[in-house]
Parts: C-alpha cells; sequence; structure tokens
C-alpha cells in the first residue's frame, strides 16, 4: 500500500491530451452531422416583436432556423429546468422559450447548416425587431434596491455597540468587479442522433448525470432514451456545474430535425454564460490597541438576475480566522438585467476573504503591528459560527513555513521603504481558508484474471488531475502497478456522482474506490481460502501487493487465485457515504505571501515572487497538487490586477467579451511561484484524511498582492482590479 498515494505521481491522462487523442465535446465525428450558431439578443430587457429567418433560410446549406415560435416542445414548469446545483429561488433560464428578453446576448434563434461557417453566416441574415423595456445593469446605482438573503450565519454579541466603542476601527467598502470565466476549451455540445429516437449527447461539463436528469426533463425523455458523456474538459472552474445553453440547443436541434448536431460557442458567446458577480463588500473590524479584536462586520452586496437569487458565502469566513465575541454578518443582492451569475473558482471565499484580508492589512498598519503578528494575535481555533473545533487546522505552521521561505523577516514595515533600482518594492501576505467538502459516490471495479482493473465512476475530470487520483488509489489498494489500472469516467451510465465541484471530488472519489477495492479483496480472501491447499487457508489482515494476495507471511498470487477458482473477473461496486461528524469544522487553510515591484514612474505592478503555505490534510498527489495551487495563484494574480468584465450601461452590453481585451495574466505576468504542503495529518475527517485543493490556491491571494501595492506604493486601492491608473491618479 502506498507505493503510487502520496507520490508525485505523472498523469495518467497525459499521454492522451498531448498527442490529440483525448476527444472534448465538440471533436466527436457523427455522421451526416449538421452545426449550429446561435443569434444573440441586443437588448437587456424587452420581448421580440418580430423575428425574420426567411432570408437565412435562403442560404445554400441551411437546414433550418429554430426559434421560440418553431421548435420542438419544452418543458413548461420551473422545476422541470432546475438542475441539481441551480439556486433554490427563481425560474432557471430557458432558452428559446418564448419572446421575452432577460438579458444582452441572451440566445433567441439557432441557424442550423451543413457546415459551420454557413451557419454563422446566415446568422447574420436573421432580423430582429424589439419592444425594448427600461432596464438596469449598474451594481452601484442600484445600490439602494439591495435586499437581504438568508445565510447560515447568526450576529453573535452587539457588532455595532462594540464597533462604536472600538479604541481602533477600521471601515471602507472593497468593489470586485464581475469577472468572466475563460476556459481554454470553449463550451460545445455534440447531440449524436442514434435513428432510433436515442441521444448521444458530448457535452462540456462538470457532471454528466446532472446534465442527462436536466436534458430528460426539460425534453420529457426517460432516462435511457438520453446518455451523456464528458470524458475531456479544457477547463470549466464552476462554469460548467449547471448545464449551459448549448447543450439545450444542440439536443432540441437534434429531436427536432432526427440528425447529429453540433453547437461550438464563440469566445464572445461564452460572455452570455455564468461569472463571478460583482460585490460590494463593507468590512468593518474594532479592536483594542493591542490587536484584539472587539468586533467583525462584513456585509456584501452582490449582483444577480431579475429571475433567480444566486448568492454564495462572502461574509462568514472571519468567523472561522479570528477571535471576536461580536460579529455581524450579512449577505445582500441587486435584482439586474443581466445573467445569473455562477460558481467561479472558490465562490464567496475569493471575493469575501480578499476583503476580510485587506482589512485586516489596514488594521495592522493603524496598529504599528506586523500582519502576522496581528493575525496570530487573533487566532481562533474554533468555528465560532457554531463554536466547533476542527478536524485538524495548522494555519500557524502555515504562517511561519510561508514567512520562512519568503523571507518576511527582512521586510522593512515602512511603506515606499524597499527599492530595487527604479522600480518600488512591496511585500504583502494573507489568509486562505476554504471548506473540506464530501460527497456521496459510488465506483465500480473490474478485477481479471490477467492482473488488470478498470475503475469506473460517473466524476468529471476538469482537469484537476481526477483519472490520476482514482488510478494511484486503485493501484495501492489492489496492489497493482498503476500501468495496470484503467479508468473510465464522465459517462451518465457509469456509477453515480455528484457534479465535480467545490473542491470534493479527490476526497469522495478515493474513498468509493477504496471500498471497491477492498470488497474485491474479501473476495479474493474468500476464493484463496477454498483453494486446495492453499497457504491462505485461514486468511486475517489480508493485503493486496505487487499482484498477490498475502495474510500472515504467507502469499499466493492474485491470478492463481483467480484461474484455480475458474474466476476470469470479479467485479464490485460501492457507494461511500460519508458520516458526518458534526461535532466538528473542516476547512483547508492556507498563508500567502507576495511580492510586488512597482515603476515609480508608470505604475507598472509586476508580481515577482508569491510563496502559498497549504494546510490541506494529505495530499494524495504532490505532483499534481503542486500544479493545482499554482493554478489558483495565477487566477489569483488575475484577479489582484488584470480581471473586469465591463459593460456599457447605457446598452447593458458587455464590451471586452474577448480575450483580447478581457485581461487574463499571461506568462509574462507569472514569475516565481512556490508551493509548500504544510504536513496535516487529518483522522477525523476521512479514513485517507484528505481535504481538496481546487479552491483554496485562489483564496488570500489578490489581498496579498493588494497588501504589497500598498507597501511598496503607500496607496490603498479598494477597488479591483489594481490598474496603473489608480495608482499614478
Amino acid at each position: 500500500m502506498n507505493a503510487y498515494v502520496g507520490t508525485p505521481t505523472s498523469r495518467v491522462d497525459g499521454r492522451a491530451k498531448v498527442t490529440g487523442a483525448a476527444k472534448y465535446a465538440g471533436e466527436f465525428a457523427a455522421d451526416h452531422l449538421l452545426h449550429g450558431f446561435v443569434v444573440a439578443a441586443t437588448i437587456p430587457r424587452g420581448r421580440i416583436a418580430r423575428l425574420d429567418t426567411s432570408e437565412a433560410l435562403k442560404v445554400k446549406g441551411v437546414v433550418d432556423v429554430l426559434t421560440h415560435a418553431h421548435r420542438p416542445p419544452l418543458a413548461d414548469k420551473d422545476d422541470a429546468w432546475k438542475d441539481e446545483v441551480a439556486p433554490e429561488k427563481g425560474s432557471p433560464f430557458r432558452p428559446l422559450y418564448d419572446d421575452r428578453i432577460k438579458f444582452n446576448g441572451q440566445p433567441i434563434a439557432l441557424v442550423v447548416a451543413e457546415d459551420w461557417e454557413t451557419a454563422k453566416f446566415a446568422a447574420t441574415l436573421v432580423r430582429v425587431e424589439y419592444e425594448q423595456e427600461a432596464f438596469a445593469t449598474d451594481l452601484e446605482s442600484e445600490r439602494g434596491k439591495a435586499a437581504k438573503v438568508d445565510q447560515p450565519h447568526k450576529p453573535r454579541g452587539d457588532a455595532p455597540a462594540a464597533l462604536t466603542r472600538a479604541a481602533v476601527r477600521l471601515e471602507a467598502d472593497y468593489v470586485i468587479p464581475s469577472e468572466h470565466h475563460n476556459p481554454m476549451e470553449l463550451y460545445a455540445t455534440t447531440a449524436v442522433w442514434d435513428g432510433n429516437g436515442s441521444i448521444t449527447v458530448y457535452d462540456k461539463t462538470q457532471g454528466v448525470q446532472n446534465v442527462q436528469k436536466f436534458l430528460c426533463s426539460v425534453f420529457g425523455k426517460k432516462p435511457d432514451d438520453i446518455r451523456v458523456l464528458s470524458p475531456y474538459v479544457g477547463g470549466a472552474f464552476g462554469s460548467g456545474l449547471r448545464p449551459q445553453h448549448q447543450v439545450v440547443l444542440a439536443t432540441l436541434g437534434a429531436l427536432a430535425l432526427k440528425r447529429s448536431v453540433r453547437v461550438v460557442l464563440t469566445r464572445q458567446q461564452m460572455y452570455s454564460l455564468g461569472y463571478r458577480p460583482m460585490t460590494i463588500e463593507h468590512v468593518a473590524l474594532g479592536a483594542k490597541p493591542d490587536g484584539t479584536l472587539d468586533a467583525v462586520s462584513h456585509e456584501a452586496i452582490a449582483v444577480t438576475s431579475r429571475f433567480e437569487d444566486f448568492s454564495r458565502n462572502d461574509t462568514g469566513w472571519a468567523e472561522q480566522l479570528y477571535k471576536s465575541p461580536n460579529s455581524r454578518l450579512s449577505h445582500k443582492l441587486v435584482h439586474l438585467d443581466v445573467a445569473t451569475p455562477c460558481d467561479m473558482r472558490a465562490p464567496g471565499a475569493a471575493s469575501g476573504v480578499c476583503a476580510l484580508e485587506c482589512a485586516m492589512d489596514e488594521l495592522a498598519v493603524a496598529l504599528k503591528l506586523d500582519p502576522i503578528e496581528l493575525r496570530l494575535k487573533c487566532y481562533s481555533d474554533r468555528d465560532q459560527s457554531e463554536d466547533l473545533p476542527y478536524t485538524s487546522k495548522r494555519l500557524r505552521e502555515c504562517y511561519a513555513r510561508g514567512a520562512e521561505a519568503f523571507g518576511w523577516g527582512r521586510r522593512n514595515p515602512a511603506p515606499r521603504s524597499m527599492r530595487d533600482g527604479k522600480e518600488l518594492v512591496g511585500w504583502g501576505m494573507a489568509t486562505g481558508v476554504w471548506e473540506a467538502l464530501q460527497m456521496p459516490v459510488a465506483a465500480r471495479i473490474v478485477l481479471t484474471a490477467n492482473g488488470h482493473a478498470e475503475v469506473s465512476c460517473a466524476a468529471s475530470d476538469i482537469g484537476t488531475g481526477t483519472y490520476t487520483i482514482v488510478a494511484q488509489v486503485a493501484a495501492d489498494a489492489l496492489g497493482l502497478p498503476i500501468d495496470n489500472i484503467s479508468v473510465r469516467l464522465a459517462d451518465s451510465t457509469l456509477p453515480q456522482a455528484p457534479v465535480e465541484g467545490g473542491s470534493w471530488m479527490a476526497a469522495s472519489s478515493a474513498h468509493a474506490v477504496l471500498g471497491a477495492a477492498e470488497d474485491i479483496r474479501q473476495e479474493l480472501a474468500r476464493l484463496a481460502k477454498a483453494m486446495p491447499g492453499s497457504p491462505l487457508a485461514d486468511p486475517v489482515n489480508v493485503t493486496l501487493v505487487d499482484g498477490m494476495i498475502a495474510s500472515n507471511g504467507a502469499a499466493v498470487s492474485i491470478a492463481d487465485v483467480m484461474r484455480h477458482s475458474k474466476v476470469e473477473r470479479i467485479e464490485k461496486q460501492k457507494l461511500n457515504q460519508f458520516v458526518e461528524d458534526k461535532s466538528y469544522a473542516r476547512n483547508t487553510h492556507s498563508a500567502v505571501f507576495a511580492e510586488v515591484k512597482v515603476d515609480e514612474e508608470l505604475g507598472v505592478i509586476r508580481v515577482t515572487r508569491v510563496v502559498s503555505a497549504v494546510a490541506a490534510g494529505r495530499i494524495l498527489n504532490t505532483k499534481t497538487g503542486r500544479s493545482q495551487i499554482m493554478g489558483g495563484v495565477v487566477w489569483g494574480i488575475g484577479m489582484a490586477l488584470h480581471e473586469e468584465t465591463v459593460m456599457d450601461h447605457r446598452f447593458g452590453r458587455i464590451m471586452n467579451a474577448n480575450i483580447a481585451e478581457y485581461h487574463i495574466p499571461v506568462n509574462a505576468d507569472v514569475h516565481d511561484i512556490d508551493v509548500i504542503f504544510v504536513d496535516e495529518p487529518d483522522e477525523r475527517i476521512n479514513r485517507l484524511g484528505v481535504k481538496g485543493l481546487g479552491e483554496i490556491g485562489i483564496v488570500g491571494v489578490p489581498a496579498a498582492i493588494a497588501n504589497a501595492v500598498y507597501h511598496a506604493t503607500g496607496k490603498r486601492i479598494r477597488r479591483f482590479p489594481i490598474t496603473l491608473d489608480k495608482l499614478i491618479d
């Protein structure tokens, strides 16, 4: 056991990806394949008065144009359109359902043609007349209309009174703009018509069973009528948790025309999908002169659509990080004429912790305390919202190891005091925190007499390394070389799995595989005991290692056991459901240290070094795990310095819906990133002591960079992203 788990194992799917053998949703072949192109609305609110498709239909190669007035039947009840991650409140968006326009960029027609270029051209010939209605898309101008939503956090003590009495008080708004997903792979669906009324759907998604159930509900189909696969995903990060509209449109086209249909969104059309909502984070901290917190108040005001209430936990993180006898937390929504936001890497925490950690840095400056000293002074060993201890929390070690690796002790605390030639140097730090979640997952293992095992599960691998984690755990549990393990994922017909998100899939899938492997081991032990002259006549403490089944110093090969038993294959399936001990809180933690260099004359900012020290339980794969944290750090650089969806509120239209003007970090923006995994044994959270890594890598990074910019320049920028115009203003 443990030949692979905990080691830097290369991706088992790596060769398929670098050679092009891996196929993505928009690449699967089908006979007589048609291509769809989306026609999008150009107003943010109103109705379609007239939609003329006649000119488009005259184009050679155009087969049909689907609209709300010309399409197969769609479900008309809200519940039919709700998937497993849809907001509880609201009416989900329904493409091509009726003449109502809910947001600019909404799909209003699908041109279907023999090839993509023809469909794209014909889409320009569709003529639309609207009856436009009054609309609003600006959060800040509509802030006064914010309505409070239910959150699990209850007030403690009397925060307003404590803030009034506090010796030192810090209060500020931090503005996080809307940010759009830009995964490398465009959203795409290939709906393959089989000729008998059934459809095989290849979709870019984070949950094939979620999409399959959704499509059956929307189109009134039986489970056997629709199969969904998503073997490879070129990045999703939350954007694929819910079924996106292209999967509805491709399936709609296949049902209407009884032919296979592919719909691939353009990069610009991707901006009609979900996004991280803009938020105004209002944080107030009250403290004693020694740094002890008297009160914490955190209010988030966030964007949502008119038709759904989307909200995440922006404000509860101080309860898990810093001791305070008084706290007040609230989350409010402003309904605007925009698409519904969606989850985006570390939803809620990426924004909320950014504001909290900037405020903590400002408080440290006001108190003339080192930022680490302040955090240690306020360190909480319990989740204060429920007054629970943690299954494990080695955040102190993260501070210590991160500071040592970064060289924090050499920091001159005075702003503008450190230089490198013509550049101002700033050092900043922040804390990261995320939930350690785990979900019910089932896995099936088929072991054959030739020493090969196939592991299957409906879970997706969105680039995070699930294929490899599953193979590692199976190889160790079955005592086989990892090359003898094959893995099948992301097929709706496979054993059940939830959507992949929230950093829960590694822990969840690993334990499902472990459970199925244990059942196989028990079956092998039973067969070995029944062999004539078996050296394992009374097997106890049975282990599988190097292709052998062993007990008390005796061993026999798995192949011999299966041959003598005339068993060609052993198949076991296990649904693993975690028994949650509600007397403990479960979280991952990090300490992030950032160095920036700022051109004093031009205001250009470079993030030259980042050290991220992470405590996240047992790391199943230190190689892919390090890549996860590095990717999160790059995302954090984007949040701090680059990413912002710009809306022209006169038209309710996104103005930078492309990756030329929507800025994300590129190679030149990313310099040294050092990842430190702090050893964190956790016997309480689950059998393997595993927590997730997908989200924790980004949390705290934007604040660490913002705090470093203040240290370098003496200017506190509270509106993100921090761009040069804000520094030289």
